[in-house]
């Protein structure tokens, strides 16, 4: 269970109506096989011992009590096995029958959960035999034991406190107030649901759905386990569909009628943490009436079979990736929109200087003009080129702003910024950062004086990932009347650009676009060598995927320096080597503490993420903490120097 993940499993065993026998048989090799996969929480069907569809022949003794018997043997084969496990089956207490989870660990039986929301209309007539289920746990005699018999039932892992398992019944989930919701207030982090649904036309798509909605409403993992083949089909289909989610993600999902077994790792953690930032998720708060069920889980280190993405702020499927750049690129424009609206700016200034970050803030501000009925001309594009600028990047500067309808203005900033170093004593042959920042305070400098002139705002370029890292110039680039992409990472920059060429409609602009996709990300402020960039931001800082990778869960979900390396290990293998990953970790934790006063004061932009910087909303941290504790963690990690 090493940093928090745990492998959990749904199984849909072969099955004969009415047989327990045989189903028990299918039901213990299914657990013979989960343990193999080192599975710890693992779910069957409901009423699985016996079968759903035994309609009537649930009024037999013979039935009900094989059933008991069934569920004794696999008590006493399991009781080495290491698995919380829930099986689905007929009770009798006081004279009425029941629909119940039982769950059982090590030979134990902890605990039966009754179905509480009894479906009695279309296809199904559960009142006909069963009653629903006491929510305040009663108890049962097993044996020399009391086991306590209701909805409210935690089982909680003693020895991995982010680990308590709840149950629900099928229906009980597609009600108005489903039993889960009351188990994730009192602390349950997995709820298990013993399920038989049957299968219509378009029911599936519905249950997906329903199941990542929960997940995702409760902030826990879900474990969906379904009745499939073997069920009656006197006058119904069961298809198998089994679902395992986390916090609204779909982890693991069967193939449809077909029987079989699905696993996940979930993250407890990540719940955990997620719950922890969310000040409207409570968990605790309501415990009335609950009855606690202890056990334990050996801790075992699993080889992660979880994907983990290594570009987490890009959709990797091409269809939600293409509606999640309209989506972004429309709220930054409504940004801007309404700030020029509310302010009364008749233009808009925007240094562009054939980059990425540059050329998407025109491309916004574009948009926002015409939102606003005002003529593109308006905007004011301006270069400024200077010692490292290249010609490939100045032709693209000019020609994409000629083919958006905006103004150019070029300012040659080379005499000024030399003078600049006459009036400072600067050797301008000492290519230092006080080289490189002349010039980019200097731009800045023109840029808000046109402004002024113009009636006008000034459009900041500089994306997050860069404001992450601080690889802005204090004043320079880092300033400016309105950040456009302050909460954009780099990766998903790239996105954007390319999106914007794929669909504009106009050859020659996506030629342009295209081209500035393909050059090498660079602030150009170190003379050109041979007339190509000398000076790549990624051999300097680090490849921006990485540090995106970093980001996007130190912020999002708080992990330790070792688990975020772990899971970029994963992520990146075969295409980044231990050591390099280990180096620009190393880079942007050293980075990301010491350049908090560069966040500190950033001037406004739209959040379009769940990920952000801006020190009014997510990332209000103080610019003089010590980083000593994280990085301490990470050198212990040094792949070669120890761990």
């Amino acid at each position: 269970m090493k940093d928090g993940f745990i492998r959990v499993a749904a199984a849909t065993p072969d099955l004969k109506v009415a047989d327990p026998v045989f189903n028990r048989e299918q039901t213990w090799k299914m657990m013979q096989e989960a343990a193999s996969r080192d599975v710890k929480i693992l779910v069957f069907p409901e009423l699985g011992l016996t079968g759903y569809t035994c309609s009537d022949l649930f009024l037999q003794d013979t039935l009900i009590d094989q059933a008991k018997e069934e569920l004794l043997w696999l008590l006493d084969a399991s009781k080495d096995m290491d698995m919380l496990t829930f099986i689905g089956l007929p009770w009798m207490k006081d004279g009425k029958l029941y629909n119940v989870a039982a769950a059982i660990k090590d030979g134990e039986l902890l605990g039966l959960v009754p179905k509480r929301h009894l479906p009695n209309y279309s296809e199904f007539y559960e009142l006909r035999h069963f009653n629903p289920g006491p929510v305040k746990p009663d108890v049962v005699e097993w044996g020399e034991s009391l086991i306590p018999f209701g909805s409210k039932i935690l089982f909680r892992c003693t020895n991995i406190p982010e680990l308590i398992v709840a149950a629900e019944l099928c229906e009980d989930v597609w009600t108005m107030d489903p039993p889960s919701v009351s188990h994730a207030k009192a602390g349950a982090t997995v709820i298990a649901n013993c399920s038989a649904s049957d299968e219509t036309t378009g029911k599936g798509g519905y249950r997906e759905t329903l199941i990542a909605g929960q997940s995702a409403r409760l902030v826990c993992a879900y474990i969906y386990a379904n009745a499939g083949e073997g069920e009656s089909t006197q006058d119904l289909v069961f298809g198998g569909h089994d679902i395992i989610a986390e916090n609204g993600n779909i982890l693991a999902e069967s193939e449809r009628f077909k029987n079989g077994m699905i696993t996940a790792d979930i993250d407890l953690y990540r719940l955990k943490n997620e719950r922890r930032r969310m000040t409207t998720c409570q968990p605790g708060a309501e415990t009335e009436d609950y009855d606690y069920m202890d056990f334990t889980l050996n801790k075992t280190e699993l080889t992660l079979k979880r994907y983990i993405d290594p570009a987490p702020f890009v959709p990797s499927n091409e269809k939600e990736r293409t509606a999640r750049c309209e989506e972004i690129l429309t709220i930054q424009a409504m940004g801007l929109k309404k700030r020029l609206a509310h302010t009364g700016a008749k233009s808009a200034v925007v240094g562009i200087s054939g980059g990425l970050d540059s050329t998407l803030a025109l491309l916004v501000t574009a948009r926002a003009f015409d939102m606003l009925g005002i003529p593109r001309e308006n905007i004011l594009s301006v270069t400024m080129p200077c010692f490292g600028t290249t010609d490939r990047t100045y032709n693209n500067a000019v020609t994409l702003t000629k083919k958006l309808g905006a103004t150019l203005r070029e300012v040659n900033i080379r005499k000024a910024v030399s003078t600049h170093f006459e009036d400072i004593g600067h050797d301008p042959a000492i290519h230092d950062v006080t080289y490189e920042n002349s010039q980019a305070r200097y731009r800045t400098l023109i840029l808000m004086d046109l402004a002024n002139k113009t009636n006008g705002m000034v459009i900041g370029t500089g994306d997050m990932s860069e404001l992450a890292l601080g690889w802005a110039t204090y004043n320079g680039d880092h300033m400016s009347m309105y950040g456009v992409n302050a909460s954009v990472p780099k990766t998903l920059v790239r996105h954007l650009v390319r999106y914007y060429a794929d669909t504009c409609g106009d050859k020659a602009l996506a030629d342009v676009l295209n081209d500035v996709l393909d050059t090498p990300v660079s602030p150009e402020l170190l003379p050109p060598e041979d007339g190509k960039i000398s000076q790549k931001t990624e051999d300097l800082v680090g490849p921006y995927e990485l540090h995106d990778f970093f980001l996007y869960y130190i912020l999002r979900y708080g992990y330790h320096p070792a688990k975020i390396y772990r899971l970029a290990k994963i992520a990146f293998a075969g295409v980044y080597e231990d050591k390099v990953i280990y180096k620009w970790l190393n880079t942007f934790y050293r980075r990301f503490f010491a350049q908090q006063f560069k966040r500190s004061c950033l001037p406004d932009g739209p959040k379009v993420g769940s990920v952000a910087v801006s020190p009014r909303g997510d990332l209000r941290m103080p610019s003089d903490a010590a980083r000593r504790i994280w990085m301490d963690e990470v050198e212990k990690l040094d792949p070669e120097g120890g761990r």
